[in-house]
């Protein structure tokens, strides 16, 4: 489980991305360019992780942030129906460009679990995803910010975890 209020809890930003997730609270935000508080603590002052696009980055640009790899080989984890990820994300704003979210073996293989696109409101929103098994092959994954068209955007990622078993 991550809640962002102290670290990044072993998520490691990708090096062949553009840009990074950034962790932040809205008390050091620009009004209209992400949520008025957490998801954890539900005041200003709770950490998040948080893409804007800004004169840096260009339309389309990526910022992606990867899970400590889980491991296959784990008994609870091949046991298991399906592993859950469970996350909160707050996409709001007038150029926003779009979350994916992948799940990627040690050999590189991705393979999306959800892709948003545009606005989706000025709340947190929860989000279960179920995990594929690919044999006894360990994975991660991964969020990937993509960087609207223009300033009224920003995409918010919270409390993200990962169901007991594994």
């Amino acid at each position: 489980h991550c809640n962002f209020e102290f670290d990044l809890c072993g998520w490691k930003q990708d090096e062949n991305d553009d840009f990074n997730w950034q962790l932040r609270t809205s008390s050091t935000a620009k009004l209209g360019t992400g949520p008025a508080t957490d998801h954890t603590l539900q005041e200003p002052s709770g950490h998040y992780i948080f893409i804007k696009s800004s004169f840096f980055q260009l339309p389309g640009q990526k910022a992606r942030i990867s899970s400590p790899v889980l491991s296959r080989r784990n008994k609870n984890c091949k046991v298991c129906e399906g592993v859950v990820i469970i996350f909160y994300y707050h996409m709001y704003g007038a150029h926003i460009g779009s979350l994916v979210i992948y799940q990627r073996t040690t050999l590189k293989h991705e393979k999306i679990l959800l892709n948003l696109t545009g606005n989706q409101g000025n709340f947190w929103q929860r989000k279960a995803l179920t995990l594929s098994g690919d044999g006894d092959e360990d994975f991660q994954v991964v969020f990937e910010g993509i960087a609207g068209k223009g300033p009224k955007d920003g995409i918010a990622l919270d409390d993200l975890t990962f169901s007991r078993e594994c």
